[in-house]
Formats: structure tokens, C-alpha cells, sequence
């Protein structure tokens, strides 16, 4: 049993990583379709907005307000809005958004190319002419990879403003001394690695999701596991880039 569960994971591991060589190939190639990308950038990004957003007011909220009892023990009050401005930037801001858009977007894409391999969709746009993998696959991909850094751009936003009510609740802090407080504690190497890393999340999400979906089988019963294990794998695959990305700016001494 252990030999087999090792050789699937073996097997999905370089199943992927050869999808994801296929996307840079077909990717660079002309003819580029913008207008579905567009469209995918407006779904997964737009769309995914009003999630992410109340998401993100939440978690800045509830950080505020469970961190101040510890923080006035110490009485370090003071302290909160730049604990809770680097505690939103550096980590908790951008791995929470790409879980987020791992559940909806994995899952959308996974179910979404499922259904049209089940329905033999994209057999027929390869009879047709059309290449199926650079109009579904690759536009889902840049689209994901690109918008994915502007959603956690604006969840980091929402989190702080969020954070500055928590503040208020009990103190009477004015919106400017509360950003400048803020911007007294990050500093550019706080916001350039989580900057960049979510580019990745970006594009583990689009990646997983559409090797899930295009590679779909078992007729419909297929589809559903589709969605379900591009949620499960993109999730982890999150977890393991943060590992690696945190191991990185530790080596550069950005942390």
C-alpha cells in the first residue's frame, strides 16, 4: 500500500509539473487570446472580491480584538496596530486570500474543464481547429496568476481598516496616527516577498485547478472529484511555497 500511494504521488507530482512545462510552451506561442483572458481575469478576480473582501475585514478585525488583552498585560497597547499591520502583510493576508481562491477558483476551473471533457467540449475544439489548452487552459492560468497579487493587495486593505475599527473600540486613536503607526512598522521587505509569493499562489491555483479539470475521467463522477482534489492538492501546494518562501527571505535576510 505504501509503494502505491508513493507512485501516485509520484505520478501527480510529474503529471503537473509537465502540465505546468505544457503552459509555458503554449503560453509563449502566438496566437494569444485576450478577450478570454479578460473575461477569466474579471471572473476570478471580481467575482472574487466580495468573498476576499469580507473575509479579510473579519480576520483584521477579529486579530485586533483577541491580540489586546495579551498586548495590555504587557502594557503594550500601543503596539497593535503595528502588530496586526505585519502579522496581515507578511503572512496572514496573502495565505489566507490564496486559500480562499484555492476553495472557489481551484474548485470553479476543476469542475468547469471536468464538465467540458466529460461532454467531449474540448475534443470537439481540437476537430474544430481551436487549441483547447491555450484558450482554457493558459488564459485560467495568467488570469489566476495575475489577479491573485490584487486581491491580496485590497484583503490587506481591508484587514487594516478593519484592524483601525477594532482599534477604536475601546481607544479613541485617529485615522492618521493609526497610519502612521502603521507605516512607522512595515517596511519594503515586509512587502516585497509577500508580494511576490502570492504570484505563485496565483499560479498553483490555475494550475491545479485546470490539470485537475482537463484531465478529468470516470464520466461525471469525475467532475466532482475534479473540484474536490484541485481544492485539496492547490491548498497544500499553498502551504508548501510559503514553507520555501519564508526559507528564502530567512537565507536573504529579508525577514
Amino acid at each position: 500500500m505504501k509503494d502505491t500511494g508513493w507512485k501516485a504521488f509520484l505520478q501527480e507530482v510529474g503529471g503537473i509539473s509537465a502540465f505546468a512545462m505544457r503552459f509555458f510552451k503554449e503560453g509563449l506561442q502566438p496566437r494569444y487570446e485576450w478577450q478570454e483572458l479578460f473575461k477569466q481575469c474579471y471572473i476570478i478576480g471580481y467575482k472574487s472580491l466580495p468573498l476576499v473582501g469580507i473575509t479579510a475585514a473579519i480576520m483584521g478585525l477579529v486579530l485586533t480584538v483577541q491580540s489586546r488583552p495579551t498586548l495590555e498585560e504587557f502594557g503594550a497597547e500601543s503596539w497593535l496596530p503595528a502588530m496586526v499591520a505585519i502579522s496581515v502583510v507578511r503572512e496572514i493576508g496573502p495565505v489566507i486570500t490564496a486559500l480562499i481562491c484555492a476553495g472557489k477558483i481551484g474548485s470553479s476551473i476543476g469542475a468547469e474543464l471536468g464538465s467540458m471533457k466529460v461532454t467531449e467540449q474540448i475534443d470537439a475544439m481540437e476537430v474544430s481547429g481551436t487549441n483547447p489548452f491555450k484558450f482554457l487552459v493558459v488564459t485560467r492560468v495568467m488570469a489566476a496568476t495575475l489577479m491573485l497579487p490584487v486581491l491580496v493587495i485590497l484583503a490587506d486593505l481591508l484587514a487594516l481598516y478593519a484592524s483601525y475599527l477594532g482599534v477604536n473600540l475601546k481607544d479613541a486613536v485617529s485615522f492618521k496616527l493609526y497610519t502612521n503607526q502603521i507605516f512607522e512598522a512595515l517596511e519594503f521587505s515586509d512587502l516585497l516577498p509577500a508580494f511576490v509569493k502570492s504570484y505563485f499562489f496565483g499560479f498553483a491555483i490555475g494550475i491545479v485547478g485546470c490539470y485537475k479539470g482537463y484531465n478529468s475521467k470516470k464520466g461525471t463522477e469525475g467532475v466532482g472529484h475534479s473540484a474536490n482534489s484541485a481544492v485539496v492538492v492547490a491548498s497544500l501546494l499553498i502551504f508548501v511555497l510559503d514553507l520555501i518562501a519564508v526559507q528564502i527571505t530567512d537565507l536573504l535576510g529579508l525577514n
